[in-house]
């Protein structure tokens, strides 16, 4: 029997959790217990070089754009196409996620992303900076990025036991809290040093190393229920999936509080801030931005340091409320002094709700449809825009960041305290229980 991949490559040791799954005894507890499979440790490493890739290629993209044309509504315009783009491609990449082999859809859509990245570098290289190839570029990128962002959150479940996915995610959110911190830095440097034609071949390259770390990754032999029945059933299976699942429903609806109320905070809002409260400029901003992402880096090892800690549900509940209070504190102070541990703070307490949902979210999928319904629910995604909207607006409107910023969070809030009174599947939801309950839908 061969490997995922199709080769014929002998099998190695039961120690990657792939062929011959490690068995959940084996996975130890601790904050990097994961780390301990080899082709885990292949899947964070691509992921995170694809997180910096995102997060340096959205700081480009947008540096070039006003530098074009000095407009904030061509620059929306850009973002707008790829969100459009993103949200039209959500149903099918859940089909090929399911219907197509793991190994080969992660090299083609990174191929894909390369090539994109690839040609844009040389387009601007040669003097052709134009907007219609960037927005053919934010349209073809955001097609391709709703399925790999799908795509590594399903193949965490094909490499990583059932025990040992909790922690395994929440290195995986850790690895994105780290880039969210790092990579707008590390993308005004590469254009400062090489411009944004080398910034995007800077780019091409790391997808370059993404693919070997894919290559080099041992999938399990995949499932091919899905592959007998149509597309169009595919997708309805998926929707029909998540309408009739309370558990699925119920966490799926928590996971858009975040974008819809709180991230907006944390991405319009802080330019706001650093001009209006404190009186500074970009590096004020960057002092905001660098404090919710250190607070995300360390909200993630504490979540994966939590081992068997079943109470996950609670958690996720706590979180969401000690996260609305600190950006509540937050718009009350008008120190930077005061201000930057409170966005550590709220850094730190949505990596916690976010893994935490993540998680059971996870948990609640059954492997054959796991593409379809996490297509689904990277619709919450889409609601980004949404909220930034009604973060910039409400800010105009009241005259300042301060009363937007507690009207969202108390919402937050009371969604939260709301659901730990009326929702016994949120408060008492247990790990072993959802661990059980993923082992018995997949055997």
């Amino acid at each position: 029997m061969t490997d995922q991949s199709g080769d014929n490559t002998p099998k190695q040791p039961d120690v990657n959790g792939a062929d011959n799954p490690t068995p959940d005894t084996a996975i130890k507890n601790g904050p990097f217990a994961s780390l301990r499979i080899p082709n885990f440790r292949l899947l964070l490493t691509g992921t995170v070089l694809s997180n910096a890739g995102q997060w340096i290629q959205q700081v480009t993209l947008s540096w070039l754009v006003y530098d074009l044309t000095g407009s904030g509504t061509m620059l929306g315009t850009v973002n707008l196409v790829r969100s459009i783009s993103s949200v039209g491609m959500i149903p099918a990449a859940g089909v090929l996620i399911d219907r197509i082999n793991h190994k080969k859809l992660m090299v083609i859509t990174n191929s894909w992303l390369f090539l994109i990245t690839l040609v844009l570098a040389v387009l601007l290289l040669s003097g052709h900076s134009q907007m219609l190839y960037l927005f053919v570029f934010a349209f073809l990128g955001g097609l391709v990025q709703t399925t790999d962002t799908a795509l590594r959150q399903v193949v965490v479940f094909d490499l990583v036991p059932r025990r040992g996915t909790p922690n395994a995610l929440a290195l995986i959110q850790t690895g994105w809290g780290l880039m969210r911190s790092l990579g707008p830095g590390l993308g005004g440097f590469l254009i400062l040093w090489f411009g944004p034609g080398g910034n995007f071949l800077v780019q091409a390259g790391a997808y370059a190393l993404i693919a070997i770390t894919i290559l080099q990754i041992r999938f399990p032999v995949q499932k091919a229920a899905a592959i007998r029945s149509s597309a169009l059933q595919n997708i309805r299976e998926g929707i029909r999936y998540v309408s009739k699942a309370r558990v699925t429903r119920t966490f799926m609806l928590m996971g858009f509080i975040l974008p819809i109320f709180i991230i907006p905070i944390f991405s319009v809002l802080p330019a706001v801030y650093a001009e209006e409260v404190f009186g500074g400029g970009p590096d004020v901003l960057g002092f905001l931005m660098s404090a919710v992402g250190v607070g995300g880096i360390v909200g993630g090892i504490v979540t994966a340091s939590l081992g068997r800690f079943e109470r996950r549900g609670l958690i996720q509940l706590a979180s969401l409320l000690l996260l609305s209070l600190s950006l509540i504190g937050f718009a009350f102070t008008t120190s930077l002094i005061l201000a930057l541990p409170l966005l550590a703070l709220g850094g730190f307490f949505e990596m916690i709700f976010l893994t935490t949902n993540q998680t059971l979210l996870q948990l609640s999928i059954p492997n054959e449809i796991r593409g379809r319904v996490t297509s689904i629910v990277n619709l919450n995604s889409a609601l980004s825009p949404l909220g930034g909207l009604i973060a910039g607006v409400g800010s105009d409107l009241l005259g300042g960041p301060k009363w937007i910023t507690i009207v969202m969070c108390g919402i937050a809030a009371c969604i939260a305290i709301g659901v730990f009174f009326g929702s016994t599947t949120v408060r008492n939801y247990q790990l072993g229980k959802a661990t059980a309950n993923s082992q018995s839908k997949d055997q």
